[in-house]
C-alpha cells in the first residue's frame, strides 16, 4: 500500500478518536468523595451525599459540578398529595469514573408550582392522568437558586446483591414489588433506598430521613421478602 495512503489512513483514525474523546462527557474528579455509598449526615441531621447537602445544596450548585444544565419539567399527578413535583435530569455524568444518570427532584412549594404549571408552555400527559409541563424560562431561572429535596441515581452499571450489601451494610428492611419483582433495599436512618429488579438493574433515591416516608409511600402495598440474616441475630 502506498506510504502516504497509509499515513492519510492513520490521520483519519487519529482525527475520530479525537473526535469521540471530545463527545465523551467530563469525568468528574476532586478532593471531594463523591461516591454513591459514602452517605453521612450533618449537625441538623440532613443527608450528605455527592459532595451535596439535601435540603441546603441548590439546583445550581449541581450544575456547576456536573458541568451541564440538565433536563427541567414539571410533572403533575393528580392522585397525589402534592400533586406537584420538579425536576432536573442529567444524563450520562461521570463521577469519579462511576457512569450514571441523575434526576434532582427540587423543593418548591405546591402553590408556587402551581403558578408554573398555569404558565407552563406545553403540556403532554406521561401516564394514567400525570402530565409532563415544559416551563416557561423564566420560572426555569428562578429554579436554580431552590434546594434539592431529592436525588435519584441510575448507574450504567448493573449490581448484584452482594457488592449491594457490601457497599451500603445490612437495610433495615426488604420489601418486594409483587408485579415488577424490584426488591428494595431501605435504609430509613439515612435517608436511602436502593431498587434492584430481576437483572441488576438498580436505582438509588436519597432523601433526608425525615423525609423517608415519601419513598416509602409507594411501596405499602409491597410484599416484604424473607427475613434478612441479620434479622434473625
Amino acid at each position: 500500500m502506498d506510504r502516504q495512503i497509509v499515513l492519510s489512513i492513520l490521520a483519519v483514525a487519529v482525527l475520530a478518536f479525537l473526535g469521540v474523546l471530545l463527545l465523551m462527557p467530563p469525568m468528574i474528579e476532586d478532593e471531594t468523595p463523591r461516591l454513591p455509598w459514602l452517605i453521612t449526615l450533618d449537625e441538623a441531621g440532613r443527608t450528605q451525599v455527592f459532595g451535596f447537602t439535601i435540603g441546603e445544596s441548590t439546583l445550581a450548585e449541581v450544575r456547576a459540578l456536573f458541568g451541564e444544565e440538565g433536563k427541567i419539567n414539571l410533572f403533575q399527578d393528580p392522585t397525589r398529595d402534592e400533586p406537584y413535583v420538579v425536576e432536573s435530569y442529567f444524563d450520562q455524568i461521570h463521577l469519579q469514573r462511576l457512569r450514571a444518570d441523575f434526576v434532582v427532584t427540587l423543593d418548591v412549594d405546591q402553590a408556587e408550582l402551581d403558578g408554573m404549571y398555569e404558565r407552563g408552555l406545553r403540556i403532554s400527559q406521561v401516564g394514567s392522568g400525570s402530565r409532563k409541563v415544559r416551563l416557561d424560562q423564566d420560572d426555569i431561572d428562578a429554579l436554580a437558586s431552590r434546594p434539592i429535596r431529592s436525588i435519584s441515581y441510575l448507574p450504567k452499571a448493573r449490581l448484584d446483591e452482594e457488592l449491594i450489601e457490601q457497599r451500603f451494610g445490612v437495610p433495615a428492611l426488604l420489601l418486594t414489588e409483587p408485579t415488577t419483582g424490584i426488591i428494595h433495599w431501605l435504609y430509613p436512618e439515612r435517608g436511602l433506598d436502593i431498587g434492584r429488579d430481576p437483572n441488576g438493574n438498580v436505582i438509588i433515591q436519597y432523601v433526608n430521613p425525615d423525609d423517608f416516608n415519601r419513598l416509602l409511600a409507594p411501596l405499602q402495598d409491597a410484599l416484604p421478602t424473607e427475613p434478612h440474616p441479620a434479622d434473625l441475630e
